[in-house]
């Protein structure tokens, strides 16, 4: 330490005098190193909340929002003392974290009134709707409300794929995905196979490699073990599924499909080796519905929230932090002030709002795209793809335009009647939709999945769609960071804007998952509440 250091911090009796004078010399990222050193700060952690020490008390929070971003900062601060008030423009809590199900309203803008009129029990997550295993922090919160969970199947060999107009013989054929699966690493495996026995890679492998790559892809492919021949294996199904007694008794096995319809088909790009960080085979998702998470945090700091209040303008000075609010239903205007500002208003809508911030943080702001997207829920009169196809949860894979996977539910196996997710779709095919009516999008929807299902039409019932860009309070589905945005925008905007943090799925390399929300919260208060401290 230097003699001018050593001189400042002359006369210090406690932590708080010592942090106080850490702020003035070396900024707050001195103080939050020094923090760490004490024990009383740790860094954002994917599987818990930062470890926060001090007492918040006497502090006024003003949180802007209440998603999960929000309403897990208003939890957390809570604990420590703050005084948080959340202000939300929706009249429930949770944001994008929603369910559709009976009496549920939106309205988009430049759209009619929808109400979702699902029968009891039936409903579709038209925000978030799966929680991947690696998504700690979401089920931190899962577990520490006991928000029950069941399974999301997410991958299904069993589910189909429909591609048309596509080159090849197996254009317009609806296959399983274990059928194209087996097949392609079946020849796949033949071909490297007959290239290691035929001394092709000689230069590469050892005698003993040989063998055991050889043992290998036999295993793999299903090949022959004599001439290394793929041949079909039981995996991919059955023409006649073995029974008891002789006919059928061990079934009539199915045939392969060609290798070069298979390749030339670009079949094969549906499934990948190993899953990718955020999209496993089994996933998570509540009992009940993706709200449920969004109703515990509710249940937690609800009497914090204040409903149906926009806010207009954000103000600050030195000393304190203002936004004026107007309530929706009465369209009265008021003044609700803090000592900081933690704001998870979407940057799409945010930038529409009159702050005093400086240009460069406002330039910052409008650099963030957002992703159009867009969902339909069909409910139907019965489970068909259980009792007529044996497929229980997971994705029909498509090509057509504007309706990408057709997602099968993985809840109320076996029942009556079933909802399903009729399109999920990006940018501009989104777009395009959105610009149907609520109806026109059903027709949509329905008419490509009678493609694949005959029964699809006649089993059709009630219908819920979203365009997230429409959606008033979103106006996209989840930022779109650009190489360019996340370069300049991104630490822009991960700093204090005087006394005002932002935080939210928008805030993360997370984008559009729960978890990115949560952790970016975690983040944020943690360098809310270390200046909190010595201010």
């Amino acid at each position: 330490m230097s003699k001018v250091q050593a001189n400042s911090f002359g006369g210090i009796r406690t932590r708080r005098e010592f942090l106080y004078r850490t702020a003035a010399i070396g900024g707050l990222g001195l103080t939050m190193a020094t923090m760490n050193a004490w024990g009383m700060s740790e860094p954002s952690r994917a599987d818990r909340p930062p470890e926060l020490t001090g007492s918040g008390k006497g502090k006024k929070v003003l949180i802007l929002g209440a998603g999960l971003a929000g309403m897990t900062a208003a939890y957390e601060l809570g604990k420590l003392g703050y005084e948080c008030q959340l202000i939300e423009a929706r009249s429930f809590a949770g944001g994008r974290c929603q369910t559709a199900r009976r009496g549920f309203e939106l309205t988009e803008l430049g759209g009619e009134k929808q109400v979702c009129q699902f029968d009891e029990g039936e409903y579709i997550n038209h925000g978030p709707w799966r929680i991947p295993y690696n998504h700690r922090s979401t089920l931190h919160y899962t577990r520490e409300f006991g928000v029950p969970l069941e399974v999301f199947i997410n991958d299904n060999d069993a589910a189909y794929v429909y591609h048309e107009k596509t080159a090849g013989a197996l254009s317009g054929k609806r296959l399983r995905q274990g059928e194209i699966k087996a097949d392609m690493r079946g020849h796949v495996a033949e071909l490297l196979a007959k290239g290691v026995q035929t001394g092709k890679l000689d230069e590469q492998l050892t005698e003993e490699d040989k063998v055991l790559l050889l043992d290998y892809l036999a295993n793999e492919g299903y090949l022959s073990k004599g001439d290394l021949k793929y041949l079909g294996t039981g995996g991919r199904g059955y023409k006649v599924n073995p029974g008891a007694g002789v006919n059928p008794g061990p079934g009539t096995p199915s045939d392969p499909l060609g290798f070069k319809a298979l390749l030339g088909s670009k079949l094969g790009k549906i499934y990948k080796s190993v899953n990718s960080f955020t999209q496993q085979a089994t996933m998570f998702q509540p009992v009940g519905g993706m709200d449920q998470i969004a109703k515990a945090f509710a249940k937690r700091v609800g009497k914090s929230i204040r409903y149906n209040t926009e806010v207009l303008a954000i103000r600050q000075n030195k000393q304190v932090v203002s936004a004026q609010i107007k309530d929706s239903a009465t369209g009265k205007i008021s003044l609700v002030e803090a000592d900081f500002c933690l704001c998870t208003i979407p940057l799409s809508v945010l930038r529409n709002i009159d702050t005093d911030f400086s240009a460069p943080f406002k330039e910052a702001i409008a650099a963030v795209a957002y992703e159009p997207t867009g969902k339909i829920g069909i409910q139907m009169k019965r489970r068909f793809w259980e009792e007529d196809d044996a497929i229980y949860g997971g994705h029909i894979r498509t090509n057509f335009k504007g309706i990408g996977s057709i997602s099968l539910p993985s809840n109320h196996w076996q029942g009556q009647k079933g909802t399903l997710l009729g399109y999920y779709n990006f940018m501009a095919d989104a777009v395009e939709v959105s610009a149907m009516s609520p109806a026109q999008r059903a027709e949509f929807a329905t008419a490509a999945g009678e493609k694949i299902f005959p029964q699809y039409r006649e089993n059709v019932e009630k219908t819920f769609s979203v365009a997230w860009h429409r959606v008033k309070y979103n106006m996209g589905g989840w930022a779109d960071w650009s190489v360019e945005s996340r370069k300049n925008a991104y630490p822009v905007l991960l700093e204090a804007e005087g006394r005002v943090y932002l935080a939210g799925e928008h805030m993360s390399y997370l984008t559009g998952w729960m978890a990115g929300a949560i952790e970016s919260s975690w983040q944020q208060m943690a360098k809310l509440h270390a200046r909190a401290l010595v201010a």
